[in-house]
């Protein structure tokens, strides 16, 4: 009764996806699968956005999108309608709501409430212990992250992308509906990558959250504080409900993360390296690697050998030994960066879509010297 073919370990994005796309495939029909998480996914903990051509698998549960993006520098501001690009967002709830509906008409896909506390493996099965039970399993999939996975190494720099974010609704219209704020580099660095970012879901009501690409999280107090004198400092506006509140950190780095994968045990999403180390964006690129991991799956290979790595991992490399040695130059970089191209030319290089030539023209609108000296570092 406790025995499955597969067990999903964490019922977030990447775990969901998963689950579904095994329950979408006929390959699985006969398969037993168990998707486990500690939490009921019944509150909306966080969100998650993306830019998308035109429609996309997720538009359903889309909550608001928008066609203009706004880029603030310390010495420039830029607006650019992005088509043919849209920003997305889809509320967490929502996601959730839609995946395990969608999960639950699949007769071999059982979701368990339950925390996880101990994977042994054999070389036949891996036992996966919880609170309350006994699990054991052929192939596990787990999607549960710890910093320690990838700060236990002193090859790639580990930093994070952390914010706090206040959804609010004010007492009169301050907000451009149709334009989401992507980075607003106008608030005080303090040493470190800081950045506004604003999605306003109607001229009164807008998430907006405090950002750093730092090393270390700061006390709650302050990025509050920050949010607060934002505020009032770019929408002049003092009187406000706060809706909800949400929070988090998104490891940034170009570790390899298959280290810790062996032939019966994968780690997927944020465990699985599968965050965009040069940005966080995590959404889109599991879209993108859970058909190759399926594919893999009903090879019968271990799991330990499919490798996920391309071209763009040495650039974020190169981007995050820059931040790294000196965390005050992220304003610098994505500036020039806006500065000198489209929105759509930047879009096409972050979804590691493009080609050498159009690698180039992205790579020549950054800062040249803090790169090169980051390249010949690794190199010699």
């Amino acid at each position: 009764m406790n025995t499955f073919d597969y067990i999903i370990i964490g019922a977030g994005a990447s775990g969901l996806l998963l689950a579904d796309a095994m329950g979408n495939d006929t390959f699985f029909k006969d398969k037993k699968i168990l998707l486990i998480d500690k939490d009921a996914k019944n509150t909306n903990d966080r969100t998650w956005c993306f830019w998308e051509k035109g429609n996309g698998k997720f538009d359903a549960i889309v909550y608001k999108k928008w066609d203009s993006l706004h880029f603030e520098g310390a010495q420039f501001s830029k607006r650019n309608i992005i088509a043919p690009y849209s920003y997305k967002m889809i509320k967490g709830l929502d996601f959730y709501n839609y995946y395990l509906s969608s999960i639950k008409e699949y007769a071999n896909i059982t979701f368990i409430q339950s925390e996880v506390l101990d994977l042994k493996e054999t070389s036949a099965e891996v036992v996966v212990e919880t609170k309350h039970h006994q699990f054991t399993g052929t192939y596990i999939f787990s999607s549960l992250f710890n910093y320690k996975m990838a700060t236990q190494q002193k090859k790639y720099p580990v930093l994070q992308q952390h914010f706090v974010g206040w959804e609010i609704k004010t007492n009169k219209p301050v907000f451009n509906a149709g334009e989401v704020t992507y980075m607003d580099f106008s608030v005080t660095q303090k040493g470190n990558t800081r950045f506004m970012y604003v999605l306003p879901y109607s001229t009164d009501t807008a998430l907006i959250e405090y950002t750093l690409f730092s090393e270390n999280k700061l006390p709650v107090d302050e990025y509050e504080q920050a949010i607060k004198e934002y505020i009032l400092g770019r929408y002049n506006c003092d009187t406000y409900e706060i809706i909800e509140k949400e929070s988090g950190s998104i490891p940034m780095t170009a570790y390899d993360f298959r280290e810790h994968h062996t032939n019966r045990i994968r780690y997927i999403g944020t465990a699985g390296g599968w965050a965009k180390p040069s940005t966080g964006y995590t959404l889109m690129s599991t879209t993108k690697k859970i058909p190759q991991l399926v594919a893999y799956i009903k090879q019968g290979k271990p799991l330990q050998k499919l490798k996920l790595k391309n071209k763009f991992r040495f650039y974020d490399m190169l981007f995050l030994d820059v931040l790294s040695n000196n965390n005050a130059n992220g304003h610098f970089i994505f500036e020039s960066i806006f500065k000198s191209l489209k929105p759509q030319k930047v879009f096409k290089f972050l979804d590691e879509e493009t080609n050498i030539i159009e690698d180039i023209t992205y790579i020549n609108a950054c800062p040249k010297l803090p790169f090169i000296k980051a390249l010949f570092k690794r190199l010699f």
